[in-house]
């Protein structure tokens, strides 16, 4: 992300935000209440639209406008209400909601495989 900015009438959730991340990364965005984590993240995954800026994926730009685009380009997001599931690792997180999705199905089971293998 580059240069990203949001707006929403009588508040600037976002101003000229950057972040990079490299490919297999797994991150946590921490900060107080109303700092724009949630708008970020939000952007991102393509529940909103950056007013300004520009998200690239492997330096090319892209548009994200929901979040199959996203996850089309391996992008995930777990959200912060982690009440409402156990605790899980990392891959599981990664995962929820999504392990009927045909293109997950091998990769999951190859990636517990490669975790069971590194314990």
């Amino acid at each position: 992300l580059e240069g990203v900015g949001k707006t929403f009438p009588g508040v600037v959730a976002l101003s000229d935000v950057s972040l990079s991340i490299a490919r297999g990364e797994t991150h946590i965005v921490l900060g107080e209440n109303g700092a724009g984590k949630s708008t970020l993240m939000s952007i991102l995954y393509g529940f909103y639209q950056a007013d300004s800026g520009e998200i690239r994926v492997g330096g090319k730009p892209v548009s994200i406008t929901t979040s199959n685009d996203a996850i089309a380009l391996g992008i995930g997001m777990v959200h912060q209400h982690f009440m409402l599931v156990d605790n899980f690792t990392v891959l599981e997180n990664v995962i929820l909601g999504a392990e009927n999705d045909a293109l997950l199905k091998s990769s999951i089971a190859k990636a517990r495989s490669e975790l069971e293998r590194l314990e």
